[in-house]
């Protein structure tokens, strides 16, 4: 949980996480024209760009409450793209390893639910467990698709579980809409402050 500076909202990460979000139109152009090779590469693209709007705001102190938002939609945008997409291109894999997709979807997509139903906007926790469990999702992603190595995919739902469980907890615990919460811990921290300062007024 940050304090952000809203005089600086237009800037360089925002504008790479813009990009990002129009990146999603071209990754469903690709598999509804079957460019499986060009729609991998948009991928790689897209994460690309998730690493680096993250470390030109962190490195160069340019975090903002809109950044934040932006990126979370953009991963949302992304990630729900490539659930369409992964369907038209590989219908027949998702098929057969249709469990392991439908858990790393819901893991996606319950804690966006549960973020809308209790504070009406997407979640922006950027926390750890979800950024090891998308890197080990887009890795064996790639690989699965590209060269049929299926054990990382298998490896990354057990992190999608671990890191969905403690997003709706996050969202469950917290009274109110937060950004940056990096793990279940800073949000009992968080409360645990509340509560003192509550005490001592």
């Amino acid at each position: 949980m940050m304090t952000y500076d809203e005089n600086r909202n237009f800037n360089l990460p925002n504008l790479i996480s813009l990009i990002r979000i129009l990146t999603a139109p071209a990754l469903l152009y690709f598999a509804l024209t079957q460019q499986p090779d060009w729609y991998l590469i948009g991928i790689v693209f897209a994460v690309f760009t998730d690493i680096l709007d993250g470390f030109i705001a962190r490195h160069f102190h340019q975090i903002t409450a809109i950044g934040s938002q932006l990126d979370s939609f953009g991963d949302f945008l992304i990630y729900s793209t490539m659930a369409i997409s992964t369907w038209i291109l590989w219908p027949e894999v998702v098929l057969h390893e249709k469990l392991l997709f439908i858990i790393i979807v819901s893991c996606f997509t319950l804690p966006v639910i549960v973020s809308l139903i209790k504070f009406h906007t997407i979640s922006s926790y950027h926390t750890w467990s979800v950024k090891l469990a998308v890197a080990l999702t887009i890795i064996g992603y790639v690989l699965l698709f590209s060269a049929q190595v299926k054990w990382i995919m298998d490896l990354a739902v057990l992190f999608c579980l671990y890191a969905a469980f403690e997003e709706i907890a996050i969202s469950l615990l917290l009274p109110g809409k937060q950004v940056d919460v990096r793990s279940i811990w800073q949000a009992l921290k968080y409360l645990e402050r509340n509560k003192n300062r509550n005490r001592s007024r």
